[in-house]
């Protein structure tokens, strides 16, 4: 346990941030106008740089017309040939770090390009500034008195040429200060162990004995952890294992679904729950008042913005406007470039502006359909090249489906329910489901990694629908036509409720 000065010293260097967060609520059209030019700066000796004139972009417009709107599919060819050694493609600095993510159409996992600008400026400075908010708005916080206990993703690092790859976690991890781990549980030896059953239980063995003042990670695989400690210790809530316990910093997935479950674990009246949103490609915003559903755009991480209305979206051929365009109350597309060489990236998430003077944001959801409860991840691609495999292999046809969510509920594993409207049925439905989620698992890694034992998410639960139930659903809600759709994929129980109603 550290001693009550240290926790000042560390509360008044962290605090220290906020003039220069001040600087870009205060002049935030400037700082990202700047930034852009900058980034362009930095580049256009660059392979991309030179293809696509950087030395001519003068202005947000200039860059606008001159550089593509990307996807993965896009860029994939360079950072494929940057993962093997060839350096000064899409950024000057030296490349060696790769963020492993599914999501693509044509591939299990994407490689997002981790530069040490990105790592020092972006992620690293933005895990200091959750902490400086948070600071600033909680005067009393007795933070540092203990240690935070991150919870990362997967967490081994692979090496493939003179390259490495891994969870964006565990590259954040392995280049940690050598201090983290005074201030910070597990370990850095126990963060990284590759195993997930044994290295839950190895952070259980650090951190029961320990004064936990914080968490951070992913609500569900957190979930599974508070609730193993429970199982471990006997005791009836967090609060009697880490009585100091003061906040949680929490992103990845949508938190509405667990609040009330967390409520249960950690039954204190003032606790505190403070939202960030990052992803393999940087980290964008913090929330930054107690209580908020809102979250601030951070300006100045080497990340320039552009956005989408989603009432005009179409893919790359989208017109963008810049941040000093943007209006409340609508929903827009997300495109970033950054200081790891993403240009023009179109990231696939929506978000609306809740505030223009600062510039705070939610999260609406993706320019695609998708689930992502759990941290899957799972989009209408992987779900249709799955069902594609899985009629293959059982012989069956689909006339219509829709997916949504089990959440977890007490300690038991959350998962996926399925309304399946068959034109031709499989023999064994068991071994219909079997397939199905062998499918899923090897399309989408991240829905491989939250099967793992069945540890957050369970088997696939599939319903077979009477014939025409989609139809008689469609025409009670007054939505029969060709311009109206069954809802594939959702992150509430919505549709599900009322189709099992019907």
């Amino acid at each position: 346990m550290a001693f009550p000065i240290v926790n000042s010293i560390i509360s008044w260097f962290l605090k220290k941030r906020i003039h220069q967060i001040e600087l870009f609520l205060k002049y935030p059209n400037d700082v990202q106008d700047e930034l852009l030019l900058r980034l362009i700066n930095t580049a256009k000796k660059t392979e991309f740089g030179k293809k696509h004139h950087f030395s001519s972009i003068k202005n947000y417009k200039d860059f606008a017309n001159l550089v593509p709107i990307q996807k993965y599919e896009s860029i994939e060819p360079l950072i494929e040939r940057c993962r093997k050694g060839e350096q000064n493609l899409f950024w000057p600095s030296y490349i060696k770090w790769f963020a492993k993510s599914s999501g693509t159409t044509n591939a299990k996992s994407k490689f997002i390009p981790v530069s040490d600008e990105a790592l020092e400026y972006c992620h690293m400075k933005a895990g200091k500034d959750m902490l400086c908010l948070y600071i600033n708005n909680n005067e009393e916080t007795q933070l540092f008195t203990g240690k935070g206990l991150r919870l990362g993703g997967s967490s081994e690092i692979y090496k493939d040429n003179s390259s490495y790859f891994g969870d964006l976690s565990a590259i954040i991890t392995e280049n940690l200060p050598f201090w983290a781990d005074y201030s910070s549980a597990p370990s850095q030896e126990v963060a990284l162990m590759a195993e997930w059953e044994t290295k839950m239980e190895a952070i259980i063995d650090e951190t029961i004995q320990e004064d936990i003042t914080s968490l951070v990670g992913v609500p569900s695989w957190m979930l599974v952890l508070l609730n193993r400690v429970l199982e471990r210790t006997g005791k009836n809530n967090i609060l009697e294992v880490w009585p100091n316990l003061e906040v949680y910093f929490h992103g990845g997935v949508n938190f509405n679904p667990y609040r009330e479950q967390y409520k249960k674990l950690i039954p204190k009246d003032d606790f505190q729950y403070f939202e960030t949103y990052n992803a393999s490609e940087g980290f964008f915003a913090i929330q930054d008042r107690n209580g908020s559903k809102e979250l601030l755009l951070m300006l100045d991480y080497g990340i320039f913005y552009e956005f989408i209305p989603m009432s005009n979206y179409k893919g790359e051929a989208s017109d963008t406007i810049s941040l000093s365009e943007v209006k409340t109350g609508i929903d827009y597309a997300l495109i970033i470039t950054t200081n790891s060489g993403l240009w023009r990236y179109l990231i696939g998430d929506t978000i609306r502006f809740t505030s223009l003077d600062p510039y705070r944001i939610q999260i609406t959801g993706r320019t695609k359909h998708y689930i992502n409860v759990f941290g899957e991840e799972l989009n209408i691609e992987n779900v249709e090249d799955a069902l594609k495999l899985t009629c293959e292999k059982t012989d069956a046809l689909i006339s219509e489906y829709t997916v949504g969510p089990i959440f977890m509920e007490d300690k038991k594993s959350g998962g996926h329910e399925w309304i399946i409207e068959f034109s031709k049925l499989p023999e064994n439905m068991d071994y219909f489901t079997e397939m199905l989620d062998n499918s899923l698992k090897s399309i989408n890694s991240d829905y491989e990694a939250k099967r793992y034992n069945s540890m957050t998410l369970a088997m696939p639960k599939i319903h077979v629908a009477k014939e025409g139930l989609f139809y008689d659903w469609l025409k009670k809600k007054g939505k029969l036509g060709g311009q109206h759709k069954v809802p594939r994929l959702s992150n509430s129980r919505d549709f599900i409720e009322e189709l099992l109603d019907l």
